[in-house]
C-alpha cells in the first residue's frame, strides 16, 4: 500500500552470484525451498537448513495413522505465470482438477462463498438487509475520514451495521486483538470486492459497481496427496541435483563482519554445526531473525524485532465414521460461542488423502497465540473442544468420532497491528545494507501472502542475484484480491537471466 507519509527504506543492493558460490537457505518452506530449487537447478550448491522434522512450512502436509491432511487449506491457483509453471516442473502429472465450495457460518445459518444476494438476502432477513444498506449508505456519505484501522476501512465501504454483526466477531477471533488496532492494509489486502455487502446492494440496484465484480474461482487444482506433496518433491529433487535438505537444524546464531553474513551455526540432534556460505536467504521470521545476528544488532533494531507480532494456531484433525459429512472443502465459523474459526473436509480435497473407505477427515483450526489456554490445553482436550463445538454447529454428532490428533503451527500469520510498520522500517534498515542476506516468504517478510506470493518473492531474490532488480516488498500491495493478483510487468524466465 502506498502511503504519502511512508520513509521507506532505498532500494538495497544486492549481491550478484559469481561461479563456485555457495548458498544457504534457511527454512524448507514454498519461499525457501523455491529459492533452493532455481539455485541447484542452476547449478548452485545448496544447503537448506530446516528446524522441524518435515518440510513445507504452513503448507506441508500432516500425517497420522495413515491419514494425510493440511494444517490449512492450500488451493493451488495463481495468475502469476512463473509460479504456476513451476508448480507444474515439480510436480508433474500429480495435480488433480477440485470443485471449490466454501461457505460461511454464522448464527446457524449458511451463506454460500462466494456471497449470492438471494442467498444473503434469505440468510440475513429482509428487515435486517434494510438496516445494512442504510448503514452503508450513511457511511458512504459520511464516512471516516481516515482509514488508519480496519474497523474505519471497513466501516467506508460495507458500513458499521454490517461490520459489527459480521466483520468484527471473526476478525478478532482469527487475530486476537481489536480491530482497531488491526491496520487497515491488511483489510484492502485480505477482502475480495465481492462480499456480502455487495451482494445486498447489488440485489437492491445501489451498487453500480457490482457488474464489474470479479468472481472468485470455481475450481482449483490440488496435489493428489495434499500440498506438501509438492514441497516433499521438491526436496527430493533439490538432493537429486547434488544440494542437500537438512531437517531438525535450528539456526541459533549467523555471524557477520563487514557488512555480510559468513556462517549460519545450527544445533541439531547429533551437535552443533557451523555452516558457512557467501549467499544466505532467509524466510526465518524477522524476529528470530534479528536475534540470531553476531554480534548482536543495535539496541533499536533488537527492540524493533521484539515488537513484531504473530498468530499462532492449532489444527485439531478429527476421524470420523462417515463418508459423506457435508459437501464444502471448509467452512468459515463466524458464529460467536465457539472458538473453532475454520472448518475442513479433507474428503473434498482429495479422497488420496483418507485411507479408509467411508472414514472422513476433518480440521478444525484455532486461532491463538503460543502460550495462550489454548495453545498450551492437552492434546486431549483439544479434541473433546473440537468434538464437541462441531456437534454444537451442527455438523457432525460426537459419536461419529473416532480418533483425533492435534498439530500447533507457530508464528503462522504476522500481525499488521498499529506499530508494526515503523519496526519493519527499522528492521529493514539494518538488513538491507547486508548485501549478501536475501529475507524472502511470509515471515522472512512480514507479509501476509499467499503460497504464491511467497514464491514469487523468493524467485525475485534468485533473479535479483543474477543481475535483475526486481522490488519483492512490492509483491502484494497492489490491493487486487490475491485470486485475481496479475504480474504487471513481464516475468524472467524460470532460469537465470541472460547475459549472466
Amino acid at each position: 500500500m502506498s502511503h504519502p507519509n511512508d520513509q521507506r527504506p532505498a532500494p538495497r543492493k544486492v549481491d550478484q552470484l559469481k561461479p563456485g558460490d555457495r548458498i544457504v537457505v534457511l527454512g524448507a518452506g514454498p519461499a525457501g525451498l523455491t529459492a533452493a530449487y532455481l539455485l541447484a537447478k542452476d547449478g548452485y550448491r545448496v544447503t537448506v537448513l530446516e528446524a522441524d522434522d518435515i518440510v513445507g512450512g504452513i503448507s506441508r502436509t500432516a500425517q497420522y495413522n495413515g491419514y494425510r491432511f493440511d494444517i490449512g487449506g492450500h488451493r493451488f491457483f495463481t495468475k502469476i505465470e512463473p509460479v504456476e509453471r513451476l508448480w507444474h516442473e515439480i510436480l508433474g502429472s500429480d495435480f488433480i482438477s477440485v470443485p471449490r465450495m466454501s461457505r460461511i457460518h454464522y448464527n446457524g445459518v449458511y451463506f454460500d462463498y462466494p456471497l449470492k444476494a438471494k442467498n444473503a438476502l434469505g440468510g440475513l432477513g429482509i428487515v435486517e438487509a434494510v438496516r445494512i444498506v442504510l448503514s452503508y449508505l450513511k457511511w458512504h456519505w459520511k464516512p471516516y475520514p481516515v482509514e488508519e484501522n480496519f474497523e474505519q476501512w471497513v466501516t467506508n465501504r460495507f458500513g458499521k451495521r454490517l461490520y459489527q454483526i459480521f466483520f468484527k466477531t471473526y476478525t478478532e477471533k482469527v487475530w486476537g486483538i481489536p480491530c482497531t488496532e488491526i491496520r487497515a492494509e491488511w483489510a484492502a489486502q485480505r477482502i475480495q470486492g465481492l462480499s456480502l455487502a455487495q451482494a445486498i446492494l447489488s440485489a437492491a440496484s445501489l451498487n453500480r459497481r457490482s457488474s464489474k465484480i470479479k468472481t472468485l474461482i470455481n475450481e482449483f487444482q490440488y496435489p493428489r496427496l495434499g500440498p506438501g506433496q509438492m514441497w516433499e518433491t521438491c526436496r527430493d529433487k533439490i538432493a537429486a541435483m547434488g544440494s542437500e535438505v537438512l531437517l531438525q537444524h535450528r539456526v541459533t546464531s549467523l555471524e557477520h563482519e563487514d557488512g555480510r553474513v559468513k556462517a549460519a551455526r545450527v544445533s541439531t540432534p547429533k551437535g552443533d554445526r557451523r555452516i558457512e556460505g557467501d549467499h544466505f536467504i532467509s524466510t526465518l521470521d524477522l524476529r528470530a531473525l534479528v536475534r540470531c545476528f553476531d554480534p548482536k544488532v543495535p539496541a533499536p533494531v533488537r527492540a524493533a524485532g521484539e515488537g513484531l507480532g504473530y498468530r499462532d494456531f492449532v489444527t485439531v484433525a478429527l476421524m470420523l465414521e462417515s463418508g459423506d459429512l457435508f459437501p464444502d472443502n471448509w467452512i468459515y465459523i463466524h458464529t460467536p460461542g465457539v472458538k473453532v474459526g475454520r472448518i475442513q473436509n479433507f474428503n473434498n480435497w482429495s479422497q488420496a488423502m483418507i485411507p479408509i473407505p467411508g472414514m472422513t477427515c476433518l480440521g478444525l483450526a484455532y486461532f491463538c497465540f503460543e502460550g495462550d489456554g489454548l495453545w498450551t490445553s492437552s492434546d486431549a482436550d483439544l479434541i473433546a473442544r473440537a468434538t464437541a463445538e462441531l456437534e454444537t454447529l451442527g455438523l457432525a454428532n460426537a459419536s461419529m468420532v473416532r480418533d483425533g490428533t492435534v498439530i500447533r503451527m507457530p508464528k503462522a500469520y504476522p500481525i499488521y497491528d498499529s506499530q508494526y510498520r515503523g519496526h519493519l522500517d527499522v528492521i529493514r534498515g539494518h538488513i538491507d545494507a547486508i548485501g549478501n542476506l536475501h529475507t524472502v516468504g511470509r515471515n522472512g517478510m512480514h507479509k501476509y501472502n499467499n503460497q504464491d506470493h511467497s514464491m514469487l518473492t523468493a524467485m525475485m531474490a534468485v533473479w535479483n542475484m543474477m543481475g535483475a532488480s526486481h522490488d519483492i516488498w512490492e509483491v502484494n500491495t497492489d490491493f487486487e484480491y490475491h485470486e485475481e493478483q496479475r504480474l504487471e510487468k513481464p516475468a524472467p524466465p524460470l532460469a537465470a537471466p541472460a547475459g549472466r
